[in-house]
């Protein structure tokens, strides 16, 4: 499986779970967050997207997905510690946490495989 195809997705949850936040509670720190961050994984997904349109590899865009997806982690796992909610907090580091070792594998196996030309 290519690393886009999960990691668009998974920008686009966090956008609009940055923006089903704000527009609950008003909270801008949410919407800050979730759109921030869901924007960077949507456009590390579209560089990785083209690369592989290019038969390459960009590993710039695996190197800012697992950025993303590990502070993702760390910051909402620490929130979980603290508050012992499982939503957002529990949820968001849970897929996070998968995602990292996803982009980590995606890492060490030379990322996409790129099919051979076909004539």
């Amino acid at each position: 499986m290519h690393d886009f195809c999960f990691t668009i997705p998974y920008g686009l949850v966090l956008i609009l779970g940055g923006i089903i936040g704000y527009a609950s509670k008003g909270s801008t720190a949410s919407l800050a967050g979730g759109v921030g961050s869901g924007l960077l994984l949507v456009l590390a997904g579209y560089l990785s997207l083209q690369a592989f349109g290019n038969r390459k590899n960009s590993y710039i865009a695996f190197i800012l997905e697992t950025a993303c997806a590990a502070t993702l982690t760390w910051v909402m796992g620490q929130r979980y510690i603290q508050t012992s909610k499982i939503m957002p907090a529990g949820v968001v580091a849970g897929i996070s946490a998968l995602m990292t070792g996803f982009y980590l594998y995606k890492i060490a196996t030379g990322g996409n495989r790129i099919p051979p030309k076909t004539e």
